[in-house]
């Protein structure tokens, strides 16, 4: 082991080092912005990448597109920068996540240089995340280290939550030799083809699996090490509950407790509910002492034993998923389930989703298959819109999507992981509303990847609202941001031009820098709509006219 004198936030770069990280991302925000900076400062000893994002929520994505490449990815931001990253933050416990993805969020109880106090730990619970919060230096370096094991072992992604006195203090941190430091996970794309897929279909048999995970996850924290119950028969006037920093306000009085009541002191969530209720039979009085907002405390109520049961989604009274509704809760009230007439309709065709006839996705996406017959290893990420559908047959052409703007840091991160080529596709309207950050990243990086925007002039999926620039803009928005002007490419996606579409974007795939091609063609739906518009304008106008002359002839 060797000593080190760090700062809580370079305690845990160090740990994500030590861990074997393969790229790192996040964006400044006090008082986790030393976390990125102490990986940047000794980045020329590693291989890993450092870098910073355009926001928390592109940061969080490529860390995703990362970690679907097998590669561990750590994260960093402060607290409301969580609110920006929530969208992908949400989503991602949903996806079988191959490669471990760490989040380091810093509170910042105080508001010591921030605009409000949230506990991290309500957005933790609120995904059904798995979270750590270290009370020291030390533990914050091997608790990193645990959080990576913890999120390959399980699938999912797991938060470390600091708070300004443990990022911005310094103490001595006993750690590894750097050459005892894990090695990096071998690059290696994910198998599963809906891993990192989140059409409501998958999602929801995705989170019925997630709520088994959670059991498992609760079995963790009971058994956490550092989830520590002590038990003292000679006082039961009060117990103690600490979490985080609380412990050690609380260990810094010990001396003058005599005899010192039964403690739990919790670094590991979700709850150790079976250690909080045997600490709760030790005494008549719960004191919490915790950092942040009272979380623990607002839950005891729930949790401990009482002259009253407490029943709903927890112990399974109430469905833990799917939509309720005036059948399915009658149970919880005390009333018979309704019966059900037994009718047959016989065998129903699926109707699955798909794209509209003549819809210029499809021909994008002909194109793209087409593009990447030559190559057997290759990663199309996706968006949020009409075109997520080209998941699904006969198109099978996209692999990924995350949540609005994510494709295009997805891809970025996979690319930055060793994937070529890696391509995102995106629609013009998901491109203005999130996915001008990501390729900004891209662009300041020339990251060797191609976006592809999906431009069918409109907001498809909504109903055809108006986009908020024309595809002219949108050619204009790409230069502006720092593309090469000789490597974005302008088509119209038609059964005509599949072939000179094809020739196109294999071109692009096989320059190594950053590429953008835009897909123009009018949605057909809006197209539709607007010549009937158009034929209506018409008709009124050929009648008022007859009128016109009825009357001039009278």
């Amino acid at each position: 082991m060797k000593e080190h004198v760090l700062l809580g936030d370079e305690a845990l770069a160090l740990g994500a080092i030590h861990a074997g990280i393969s790229l790192a991302y996040g964006y400044p925000g006090t008082p986790s912005t030393e976390i990125i900076e102490y990986l940047q400062r000794v980045q020329g000893e590693w291989s890993y990448r450092a870098q910073w994002c355009s926001n928390e929520k592109t940061a969080y994505e490529a860390a995703v597109g990362a970690s679907l490449m097998n590669r561990r990815s750590l994260v960093t931001m402060k607290h409301v920068g969580l609110n920006v990253a929530a969208d992908p933050f949400m989503n991602s416990v949903l996806m079988n996540i191959k490669g471990g993805l760490v989040l380091a969020v810093a509170d910042d109880p105080g508001m010591h240089s921030s605009q409000n106090e949230q506990d991290s730990r309500y957005f933790a619970d609120f995904a059904k995340m798995p979270c750590l919060e270290p009370r020291n230096q030390q533990e914050a370096y091997e608790m990193t280290m645990e959080a990576f094991d913890l999120s390959e072992r399980f699938h999912v992604p797991v938060m470390i939550k600091l708070v300004t006195r443990l990022s911005h203090s310094r103490a001595v941190v006993a750690a590894k030799d750097d050459n005892e430091a894990r090695e990096q996970n071998q690059k290696e794309k994910f198998t599963g083809t809906t891993d990192y897929m989140v059409l409501p279909a998958i999602s929801r048999r995705n989170y019925a699996h997630h709520l088994d995970v959670m059991k498992e996850l609760e079995s963790w924290s009971e058994e956490h090490p550092r989830n520590v119950l002590e038990i003292n028969d000679a006082r039961s006037d009060i117990a103690v509950i600490t979490t985080g920093l609380g412990g050690n306000y609380y260990e810094e009085n010990l001396d003058e407790m005599e005899p010192a009541p039964s403690r739990l002191h919790i670094s590991a969530y979700p709850l150790p509910v079976n250690k909080i209720r045997r600490l709760a039979e030790s005494a008549d009085r719960v004191v919490c002492i915790e950092e942040g907002y009272p979380y623990v405390e607002r839950l005891l109520n729930g949790l401990l034993p009482g002259d009253k049961v407490i029943s709903g989604k927890l112990d399974g009274t109430v469905p833990a998923s799917g939509e309720l509704n005036p059948d399915n809760v009658r149970p919880a009230i005390g009333l018979e389930p309704m019966t059900v007439a037994a009718i047959d309709p016989g065998p129903l065709p699926g109707r699955p989703p798909q794209l509209c006839p003549a819809c210029p996705h499809a021909d994008s996406f002909n194109s793209i298959k087409d593009a990447l017959e030559a190559y057997p290893d290759s990663l199309v990420t996706s968006d949020i819109g009409c075109y997520t559908l080209g998941f699904l047959p006969p198109y099978n052409a996209i692999e990924t999507a995350l949540c609005m703007g994510a494709s295009i840091p997805m891809a970025r991160g996979a690319a930055e992981s060793g994937m070529h080529p890696a391509i995102a596709t995106i629609g013009d309207s998901t491109f203005m509303h999130s996915g001008l950050t990501g390729l900004a990243d891209a662009a300041a990086a020339n990251v060797p990847m191609t976006v592809i925007i999906m431009d069918n002039e409109t907001t498809a999926m909504t109903g055809g609202q108006d986009t908020v620039v024309s595809s002219p803009q949108i050619r204009r928005a790409v230069e502006g941001l720092g593309v090469d002007p000789e490597h974005i490419v302008e088509l119209v996606p038609l059964p005509k031009k599949r072939e000179e579409n094809t020739a196109a974007m294999k071109r692009e795939f096989e320059y190594r820098g950053l590429s953008v091609v835009i897909a123009i063609r009018e949605c057909v739906q809006t197209l539709k709509k607007r010549n009937l518009a158009k034929k209506a304008v018409k008709q009124a106008g050929d009648a008022s006219g007859a009128k016109a002359a009825e009357k001039a002839e009278a």
